[in-house]
């Protein structure tokens, strides 16, 4: 993947400062791009924004290409067992159950110009290997996409620390997680990693108001109650859950990004703090309205 000069300077040596510093002799603010994100409403966060030049990656059930709400992938890819390894390969674009159909047309819905690419991890929309999850992910990351829908979560603590690095991997890649809470009031993850962003369902129609929410883990509250959502076979039915949640704030997270490429994780997230429904700016202040 290609990185800005600024990355590349930061690997070298300069003497007299310590390993990964910067000298401020380098330091210019037109080389890092950044803005000190005055005066964001929804205008100028995202404004007549349709998420053209995003790309999306759906670690999922599979994506049905043709479906109307999908409306086409860029590729569609599985998570194979050769027997000796995991390796993410080409795959037919189908959903063998529907749940990552489902997610792709949310985003689709919200960022109709957005580049979609999935990714099967989960076989019958409930369950997959932990090790699937990994390869998939860590292949996400590598392949440099913007941002990653994972509508999905894990409760075993052995994939603590492979989750853990990945989830740094992305933030440091500028790659961005997007992560559904879990349903039930377990502990899970990745979505309780603060390197993600988390989300959780409010029960309002529109699927352009979301929420922050100021008592984490789950940072943000978007639709995710009788959501309309794709079906295998072309068809559209009605779903509850934080997984539909999740690519709500994925397609809003596309249409920021296409607009301001520059955002890193870190303003992405103060982005859409600053633009949420329950959040007042005025004085040059934020906070968060009752």
């Amino acid at each position: 993947m290609m990185q800005p000069p600024w990355r590349r300077e930061q690997r070298e040596h300069f003497p007299g400062v310590p390993a990964w510093s910067l000298a401020t002799s380098r330091l210019a603010p037109e080389e890092f791009g950044v803005s000190r994100l005055e005066d964001v409403t929804r205008e100028w966060a995202w404004g007549d924004a349709d998420g053209a030049g995003v790309r999306v990656c759906v670690l999922d059930t599979g994506v049905e290409a043709g479906h109307p709400r999908v409306g086409g992938l860029e590729r569609s890819l599985v998570v194979a067992d050769d027997g000796a390894d995991l390796t993410v390969v080409d795959c037919d674009p189908v959903d063998p159950a529907g749940h990552g159909t489902a997610c792709a047309g949310v985003i689709r819905s919200i960022a109709p110009a957005v580049s979609l690419t999935s990714v099967r991890v989960l076989t019958d929309g409930r369950s997959g290997s932990g090790a699937a999850l990994m390869a998939g992910l860590r292949w996400a990351v590598e392949e440099g996409f913007d941002l990653v829908n994972l509508s999905l979560s894990t409760t075993r603590s052995q994939f603590l620390p492979v989750l853990h690095e990945l989830a740094d991997r992305a933030y440091f890649r500028r790659c961005v997680l997007v992560a559904s809470a879990h349903n039930m009031p377990v502990v899970s993850f990745p979505w309780t990693f603060s390197s993600v962003i988390s989300v959780a369902s409010h029960d309002e129609p529109d699927p352009m108001t979301y929420y922050y929410n100021p008592a984490p883990p789950a940072e943000f509250y978007a639709r995710g109650v009788r959501v309309p959502v794709a079906w295998p076979g072309g068809r559209e039915i009605r779903s509850t859950g934080n997984s539909f949640a999740a690519p709500h704030i994925t397609g809003i997270c596309a249409l920021i990004l296409s607009r301001h490429r520059w955002l890193t994780p870190f303003q992405l997230k103060s982005v859409l703090y600053l633009a949420a429904s329950n959040v007042v700016v005025s004085e040059g202040d934020a906070h968060v309205r009752a």
